[in-house]
């Protein structure tokens, strides 16, 4: 009878530790667990933890709440003004209710893939080259606006979309490097012509001072001289200036006669 009695205690306790291993789950602490009892969803969804469910009725489902990064492929496109270009970019998303995501949509990160794959088809059709290329700000916005609003009946929340890059054909490189170049060469001949315009306006003014003070062209003339003297390499060709000639002629016939000794005037 004892023995009896022992052998149904340990079946009876290892029934029970059976039914406990088969109903008992742990939820991680970035998980929530969905539970459907014969296929019906129930209301409370299990937090982190341990938890149990019932087994052969209850089904456990747990679901990631970590915020995703998911890659979108390049999808290729015409703007709006007849350029083809090659655009990817990056969802990154998180589920904000568990039951939404099981229930609501059969695969909820497939749903946000396609989503922003044709959502990028659509932005790209809209805008123009030069949007793509420097108002990604604006563009990144549009898209997640257009992702975000079927995503919330998913349960699914997106909370940043980035374009990563635009592919442009070699042809459209090449024009755009051609433009560059001829922008640059444009604001060269610019500033050529304003330094021209700004000499000519500093040289005007010193004509002026100069033809007020004769004296400053000469001082102007010898420091030309010895910049030129500097340079070893170099033969000087130096005109001589009539003014100089002038002063000279004048010294002289403002200087008095020199008088002659008479002959044998000399001391004996």
């Amino acid at each position: 009878m004892v023995e009896e009695l022992v052998t149904a205690g340990v079946a009876l306790a290892s029934v029970g530790t059976a039914y406990v291993l088969s109903a008992a789950r742990v939820v991680k602490q970035y998980e929530r667990g969905v539970v459907f009892r014969l296929g019906r969803l129930k209301p409370k969804v299990r937090g982190p933890g341990f938890t149990m469910i019932v087994p052969f009725v209850d089904r456990l489902q747990k679901v990631n709440m970590q915020i995703v990064t998911m890659p979108v492929p390049a999808q290729e496109g015409i703007t709006r003004d007849n350029v083809t270009v090659r655009v990817d970019a990056v969802v990154y998303f998180k589920v904000t209710s568990a039951a939404d995501a099981i229930v609501r949509v059969e695969d909820y990160r497939f749903a946000v893939s396609q989503m922003a794959q044709t959502s990028l088809r659509s932005i790209i059709g809209k805008s123009e080259l030069d949007d793509l290329l420097s108002d990604r700000e604006k563009l990144n916005q549009g898209l997640e606006l257009m992702i975000d609003s079927p995503a919330v009946e998913w349960g699914v929340t997106i909370d940043r979309v980035e374009i990563k890059d635009v592919s442009l054909p070699e042809t459209m490189k090449r024009s755009m490097a051609r433009q560059a170049e001829a922008d640059r060469e444009r604001r060269a001949r610019v500033i050529n012509a304003d330094a021209e315009l700004q000499a000519s306006k500093k040289l005007a003014e010193a004509a002026k001072e100069m033809s007020e003070q004769p004296a400053a062209l000469q001082l102007r003339l010898l420091q030309t001289v010895v910049a030129v003297a500097a340079e070893k390499n170099s033969t000087l060709v130096l005109p001589f200036p009539v003014e100089l000639l002038r002063f000279l002629e004048r010294a002289q016939q403002g200087a008095p006669p020199v008088q002659e000794a008479p002959p044998g005037s000399g001391g004996s």
